[in-house]
């Protein structure tokens, strides 16, 4: 059953280029470690609120996912300009 994580993070709207550029790294380093990231999105509700939007095609997958990229060059980096992060987990349960 898909995994949809939803992160919610601030960042220093000076780093706003910057977010942008370690997501994408982030995704790419994922999606090489392990398989099952189907979506990334990343999104901004103001100048320091940001939303990633991640869909996976199971828990499974996400759990793997969590276990192996902590700590990895890539979530330090994107980690490294955020700031009070929040991330909720939703379980797909029809798509209509």
């Amino acid at each position: 059953m898909p995994v949809i994580s939803v992160t919610r993070f601030q960042a220093d709207p000076a780093d706003a280029e910057q977010v942008q550029v370690q997501h994408a790294a982030l995704v790419t380093a994922i999606r090489t470690t392990v398989p099952g990231l189907t979506e990334a999105r990343l999104g901004r509700l103001n100048d320091e609120t940001w939303v990633g939007v991640w869909r996976w095609d199971s828990a499974a997958s996400l759990r793997a996912a969590r276990q192996s990229v902590p700590g990895t060059p890539a979530a330090a980096a994107a980690f490294a300009l955020a700031r009070d992060v929040t991330a909720e987990d939703i379980e797909v349960l029809a798509e209509i």
